[in-house]
């Protein structure tokens, strides 16, 4: 009776050891930490944290042995960098936020970039339609189609972004981010096939030897007028979307600088055609148009990445790493620690080996402080903390892997 008294009294002394450890380390108290893993004696010089300048030979692609120990230098001060992050998180116990006002304040600037983008496709849309038919240019035309899509993909990031907002736990347990990269990745997808229908209506101008493309004075100043307005207005809109960082508003950036081109290389053979020779009006479609496809299948194969779960970089699976093993004296091991896209967040799996004799309730206490220590960083979406005590076994769903 005395033994199994005494036992459970060093449980129970243990139990208030670790948990008197773990508030110490969240407050960042007296406690001693040589246990934790510590790079701040690892400092580099000055000139190794600052990137190189970029010269004559970085530009030509000539690798020389300089810029490999550059990169390796830049590569280990981002690590350590990192490292750093993951400390003060650990210490503070949170990831500075903007209030309550600001997000509102945010939020609110995103929406009239949003509403202040869908009016000016609407606009600049009528617009080019007029150029299109007092012009009757293949490659404006085209533009013309281009803007209309802008339309399109407004309706689809707008009606994304609404959905998104409207949480159902019901029939979406696990929310609604991945509306966002499927709304991109449908936008992308019917970019790319207008694009490959502009190449076969040029291909059929071309081989139809069809001449006679011509311009009056006035019909080349409404095509001149119009096309430099509505690029000077992309451009301005392009500069105030890319100010913002979420994804959407992101997107139309990215669409206002793809209009900007086009309709840049529109205006070109249009005057090309008109003052050199016919045949440069469907080439700059052609070539308007495979830009077009170019720029939306890298959007297609981002968003695709985003959507089936692919793994993080080595380099953030080594911060996370680094952030559970700081996170509590107790841990013995870390068996397994994954991160995937989920949408434009990552979904993050860990499992910590504690041991066997620990209570459920201090166990319990350590996997969920380090769950919402992993959840305060901005990547993470959600995370999922694996309890265990030992490693020898196979890895967790191993099946799901195959």
């Amino acid at each position: 009776m005395v033994e199994t008294a005494s036992g459970e009294g060093d449980h129970a002394v243990e139990h208030e050891l670790l948990l008197l450890n773990d508030a110490n380390i969240s407050g960042g108290g007296g406690c001693d930490g040589s246990w934790r893993l510590n790079f701040d004696g690892f400092q580099f010089s000055f000139e190794h944290k600052e990137k190189p300048p970029r010269r004559l030979h970085d530009y030509l692609r000539v690798s020389g042995s300089e810029n490999h120990v550059a990169e390796y230098y830049q590569q280990q001060v981002e690590m350590l960098e990192g490292f750093t992050e993951m400390d003060a998180l650990a210490e503070r116990g949170f990831v500075p936020r903007m209030s309550a006002e600001e997000k509102e304040s945010l939020a609110r600037r995103e929406t009239l970039a949003i509403n202040i983008s869908n009016v000016a496709n609407m606009i600049l849309f009528i617009a080019k339609v007029y150029a299109s038919i007092k012009s009757g240019s293949l490659a404006i035309i085209a533009s013309t189609l281009d803007s209309l899509l802008d339309l399109l993909s407004g309706f689809i990031l707008w009606f994304t972004a609404f959905s998104m907002q409207i949480p159902n736990p019901y029939l979406y347990p696990i929310g609604k981010r991945r509306m966002q990269p499927l709304g991109i990745l449908v936008f992308a997808s019917v970019m790319a096939t207008l694009g490959l229908q502009i190449i076969l209506e040029s291909v059929r101008t071309l081989a139809s030897n069809e001449n006679g493309f011509s311009l009056t004075k006035e019909q080349e100043q409404w095509a001149l007028g119009i096309m430099l307005c509505v690029t000077l207005v992309k451009l301005v809109l392009c500069i105030y979307c890319r100010s913002f960082t979420n994804e959407i508003v992101k997107a139309y950036a990215q669409d206002h600088f793809f209009d900007v081109v086009t309709n840049l290389i529109g205006l070109i053979a249009v005057l090309l055609a008109n003052y050199i020779s016919d045949w440069m009006d469907p080439v700059g479609a052609i070539i308007l148009a495979m830009y077009t496809i170019r720029t939306w299948s890298v959007t297609v194969v981002e968003n695709v990445n985003s959507l089936v779960g692919k793994s993080a970089a080595p380099e953030y699976l080594q911060k996370l790493t680094y952030l559970c093993w700081n996170h509590h004296k107790a841990i013995r091991h870390i068996d397994t620690v994954r991160a995937y896209t989920f949408g434009s967040h990552y979904f993050v799996e860990v499992d910590i080996v504690l041991p066997f004799d620990m209570p459920l309730q201090t166990a319990h206490d350590i996997g969920e402080a380090l769950q919402e220590k992993l959840e305060l960083l901005p990547e993470i979406e959600r995370a999922f903390v694996h309890l265990d005590y030992e490693f020898s076994h196979k890895p967790e769903h191993a099946h799901t892997h195959l």
